[in-house]
């Protein structure tokens, strides 16, 4: 390719999403679309960053990078069609704009909540590191967003682990209508860099060839295994938030300043002056009327349109559980034998198992490798699988987090544990907003398995004892068990860690060492969504999980009541059919769990089945759970006042004598 002939593909990648540009304006201005995010005047670092990367490199772009997706090919016409929510675009109509990710161009689109993707360019990086790939990945944001947790916890990963990222900070004046003077105490997002320890450069990102060197710098120094680097590009907003917020908040004088430095006038009047004025006005021309052609086109498509049940089911990837035509066999072997197993070794039994059986499973966490976590479930993992695979993480719930979902991306099956469930609260963005929407947006499944050791009993006071399990069953996309004994600890998890979908598998402290039972040593999984009786009876049905398993069973020796216990094992997805067979046979329902009964997740199951089979209750449901109130420290108070462990078998009593 001559000079001339890549001056020309170079000057038609920065002209194209101009020109996109300014055809949304139009529309936007003439009623006919309703919304856009403008990346006018911004284009040199789209283009540029995206020009000088190698195609299976991944880019994680934000909603002003149109440059990103046309200089990666993306084709015009379903790119037009997902961005006007019609038929034939990528996400069937449940993402808008640049929201989504399309794997076969390694790209992965954005979530609302700023900065939210650089931990899973980290992850999407780790995932290339491992395969020994020479790959890296490169993460937007802009520069008001640096103060997020999520862009320092992804820093400090990258840099602790080496990691090929390249982070682009789009320094562009304004976040919405705060000038950055307002949001940051130092403009020069660059400084950042050394402060964790690695390169840094503040570059004019209106120039697109100072852009395209950075980068070319920035990506050399991730392939030779030097680390990540920050790249702080300076650059300005000429249009608004988004259209309907105009500018009117910015001086004149400041946007008349900025119009001078047009990253197009300025590569025309540069290494674009090679090309003739007649050819630069032949390949305006071009482009112009291929996207007016595109756009009128994807005008008339039709509207997005489904049914429930097709927008149902792309809510979880398919698994084994959810189709028995893929249905794996449960057990390794002809005739398995069995040994005495605590709730915590048969975890570790499970964990180990998944990671002999494959290569590509990865524990993180917060303490996991040398020290075997705080509860000692991974004790000796390092020695036996080696620092990539069992790997220590800071403590960056949020960042751990977004790591995972980015290794899973990349073709891993992740692990992480979180320490203790109560600190899942600082990760609950990525789980609840990135991990859980990420299949239903843009079908791509999320092999991520988050442990957490959870529940009281022992005394740890309010911050180490929480069950708040039912805040993540309203998640859609997210599966949730919880186990209750050695059994199904590690046939569920081995389930989980099977499961293409993000999975929150919660272990009550109290149990890991206090019981014990057989439990096979062949590596038998126990499928998600189906429950379990451990007691059967017909004077009323016990619906539980967790430690409150054993509570009902207590109660029932206690009264010496013919009831059935059915342990759920998954919350969700909960296995109503089961529990609808229990109660149309014993006519009562009592649901116990240790959370606060106040919203807890027995609501649900008492709700639904009130509701499916009212017809068969001879009384009223009862919802049995924790007082609304934090966990105290005291034991006493914990076990007599705050706990439902005690009030269990006298309910029981009034239940079947109602």
């Amino acid at each position: 390719m001559t000079r001339e002939q890549d001056l020309e593909k170079l000057y038609r990648a920065l002209l194209t999403p101009r020109l996109i540009e300014e055809k949304m304006l139009r529309l936007i201005r003439q009623g006919r679309i309703s919304k856009w995010f403008s990346g006018y005047g911004q284009e040199a670092i789209a283009v540029g960053v995206t020009w000088e990367l190698d195609d299976e490199d991944w880019v994680l772009p934000m909603h002003r990078n149109v440059g990103v997706w046309t200089t990666r090919g993306v084709p015009l016409r379903p790119l037009f069609c997902q961005l006007m929510g019609r038929e034939g675009g990528f996400t069937k109509g449940r993402d808008r704009t640049f929201h989504f990710g399309l794997p076969s161009h390694h790209l992965v689109g954005m979530i609302s909540h700023l900065a939210a993707m650089l931990p899973v360019a980290n992850g999407l990086a780790l995932a290339s590191h491992l395969d020994g790939r020479l790959r890296v990945a490169a993460a937007f944001v802009g520069e008001g967003a640096t103060r997020e947790g999520d862009f320092h916890e992804a820093l400090s990963l990258a840099s602790l682990w080496k990691l090929p990222v390249i982070f682009i900070v789009e320094n562009n004046g304004y976040g919405l209508s705060t000038p950055t003077r307002q949001a940051l105490p130092e403009r020069d997002v660059s400084l950042s860099g050394p402060a964790y320890g690695m390169a840094s450069e503040r570059v004019n990102g209106n120039d697109l060839e100072a852009v395209r060197a950075a980068v070319r710098r920035a990506r050399e120094r991730g392939v030779r295994g030097d680390g990540p680097t920050l790249l702080d590009l300076e650059t300005f907003r000429m249009r608004g938030h988004e259209e309907a917020s105009g500018t009117k908040y910015v001086p004149a004088e400041l946007m008349d300043s900025w119009a001078q430095k047009d990253p197009i006038e300025r590569f025309e009047a540069g290494p674009g002056s090679n090309l003739s004025p007649g050819l630069r006005e032949r390949i305006r021309e071009e482009i112009t009327r291929e996207v007016d052609d595109v756009a009128e086109w994807a005008l008339t498509q039709p509207h997005v349109t489904s049914t429930s049940e097709a927008e149902r089911k792309d809510v979880f990837a398919v698994s084994r559980d959810s189709d028995p035509d893929r249905a794996a066999p449960i057990s390794g072997g002809a005739v398995a034998t069995s040994s005495e197993k605590r709730f915590i070794d048969a975890i570790t039994d499970g964990l180990r198992t998944a990671m002999e059986e494959d290569e590509r499973t990865v524990l993180m966490g917060q303490d996991i490798a040398e020290y075997g976590g705080v509860f000692k479930v991974t004790s000796g993992f390092l020695e036996a699988f080696g620092p990539e695979r069992v790997r220590n993480t800071p403590i960056i719930e949020s960042g751990a987090v977004g790591a995972a979902m980015g290794l899973a991306l990349g073709g891993y099956r992740t692990v992480l544990e979180i320490q203790y469930f109560d600190f899942i609260t600082c990760g609950f963005n990525q789980i609840v907003n990135n991990l859980a929407t990420t299949h239903y947006r843009w079908g791509a499944p999320l092999n991520v398995t988050l442990r957490a050791p959870i529940g009281g009993g022992i005394g740890a006071g309010p911050f180490h004892s929480q069950s708040m399990e039912a805040w993540f069953c309203h998640v859609p996309g997210l599966k949730v068990v919880f186990p209750s004994d050695p059994e199904s600890a590690k046939g569920l998890l081995l389930s989980a860690l099977d499961d293409p979908n993000p999975v929150l598998f919660l272990e009550h402290k109290k149990l890991y060492r206090s019981i014990k039972a057989p439990v096979t040593d062949a590596p038998e999984r126990m499928p998600l969504g189906r429950a379990r009786f451990v007691r059967r009876g017909n004077r009323a049905t016990i619906v539980t999980w967790g430690v409150a398993r054993w509570w009902a069973e207590a109660a029932a020796e206690e009264t010496g009541l013919d009831v059935d216990v059915v342990d759920l094992g998954t919350l969700v997805p909960w296995d109503r059919e089961t529990v609808l067979a229990s109660v149309r046979r014993t006519h009562r329902l009592m649901v116990v769990h240790e959370a606060s009964r106040t919203g807890g997740f027995g609501a649900e199951i008492a709700a639904e089945i009130a509701e499916i089979a009212f017809e068969h209750l001879d009384a009223p449901p009862v919802r049995l759970g924790a007082e609304h109130m934090p966990v105290p420290f005291s034991a006493a108070l914990e076990k007599d006042i705050y706990s439902a462990e005690s009030r269990v078998a006298g309910s029981l009593e009034r239940l079947v004598a109602w």
